[in-house]
């Protein structure tokens, strides 16, 4: 008897977790909506793999230590610090802030 193995390789998106703190904070501050709602369009579509695969969609992009990455959010006046689990395609937010907020606290230990 012969068996035929097919494996089909579904590409999974990255799929947002605490996803309520990017709503909480937007209504908090308004003049970030616009640019919160394509950072969400774009991390919702992608496919990474690795630092390299993020640095096509966020040019800016800083990865601090131990799965954690920092983004710049309308022109540097906001910061994303978020966990990225490449094999999960999770990306969960851990902080959302101002420049100010992000600078009082360890983006590697958040």
């Amino acid at each position: 008897m012969k068996y035929v193995v097919c494996l089909h390789k579904e590409k999974l998106k990255m799929k947002i977790k605490n996803k309520y703190l990017l709503d909480k904070f937007e209504k908090k501050h308004a003049d970030s909506a616009r640019a919160l709602q394509k950072f969400i369009d774009i991390v919702e579509d992608a496919q990474w793999h690795n630092l390299s695969d993020i640095k096509t969609d966020f040019n800016s992009v800083d990865y601090v230590c131990n799965e954690r990455y920092v983004f710049n959010i309308k022109g540097n006046n906001y910061r994303i610090i978020a966990v990225i689990i490449y094999i999960a395609n999770v990306f969960t937010v851990r902080f959302l802030g101002t420049r100010f907020e992000y600078n009082k606290i360890n983006a590697r230990k958040i």
